[in-house]
């Protein structure tokens, strides 16, 4: 097992009203060498907080999350980011962007290894634009080849494709599909569709909301490249939306995800 969350909640205390958000409560996830992981689930479910705890920018509440089987206590390059925004440094060109995340050997070797990774993404020849020349897409290419060039062993991506038209995601999702099954990777994947959901990962993980459990998971045997109208497919998406339907109404019919941790409730 590469990674883990075992019964851990998280709770985002407010310290002017002593009341806490509920994100997570009692998740456990195993992360296997290897994996495809995708996490759907409705807005607030958190997906995005569990992507943070398996980064290490936060800490959980209870429970542990753990990295071959060390807990984990911050940020590092074995596990890289790749964001929903456009996180590239604006005063770099595309290829000190990407040589910034290497940290190891002299000037000209970093570049060395940032231009074969602009080469994996297909942006070799923008080695030297600056990120205000560059589409939406081509921005989030250079961001997972600076994530890639960090060589983690897992790949957080939280909704990196979100923000784009349905052409270029599609080719991103195939972009992305290559560089895992090419590279060996693990890769945990933040998404709001199902279908893309379906098309990429090897499991995926329904989550439901406030506060955030994990729902139901599927493991998809399926090879590549997967036909979403295939009568596989087809069923596969008619089950998950019918289990997200299931867990969103029960979570409407909830009191939500706030406690008090101290004084009293309003």
């Amino acid at each position: 097992m590469l990674a883990s969350l075992k019964n851990v909640s998280k709770v985002f205390v407010n310290p002017r009203t002593g009341k806490g958000l509920v994100a997570l409560n009692d998740v456990s996830i195993q992360v296997e060498q290897g994996d495809f992981l995708c996490l759907i689930g409705p807005s607030g479910c958190g997906k995005s907080t569990t992507l943070n705890l398996l980064a290490g920018f936060e800490l959980p509440s209870e429970g542990e999350v753990l990295f071959k089987g060390k807990p984990i206590t911050g940020p590092s390059p074995e596990r890289g980011v790749v964001f929903q925004e456009f996180s590239l440094y604006p005063w770099m060109n595309v290829l000190q962007n990407v040589a910034f995340s290497v940290r190891s050997g002299n000037r000209s070797e970093r570049e060395e290894i940032a231009r074969k990774h602009l080469g994996l993404v297909g942006l070799l020849d923008f080695a030297h634009a600056m990120p205000n020349e560059l589409s939406g897409g081509m921005k989030q290419r250079v961001a997972i080849a600076r994530t890639l060039a960090m060589d983690p062993d897992l790949l957080l991506m939280d909704e990196p494709f979100g923000s784009l038209d349905e052409q270029t995601r599609r080719k991103l999702d195939n972009e992305v599909l290559s560089l895992w099954k090419g590279q060996g990777k693990t890769v945990v994947f933040v998404t709001h569709s199902i279908e893309e959901a379906l098309m990429l990962g090897t499991r995926v993980v329904l989550m439901s909301a406030s506060p955030g459990r994990i729902n139901q998971e599927w493991k998809i045997d399926l090879p590549w490249p997967r036909d979403p109208l295939s009568p596989e497919m087809t069923a596969l998406k008619k089950d998950i939306v019918k289990s997200l339907q299931v867990c969103s109404c029960a979570n409407g019919a909830s009191q939500g995800g706030f406690i008090t941790i101290s004084g009293s409730e309003e």
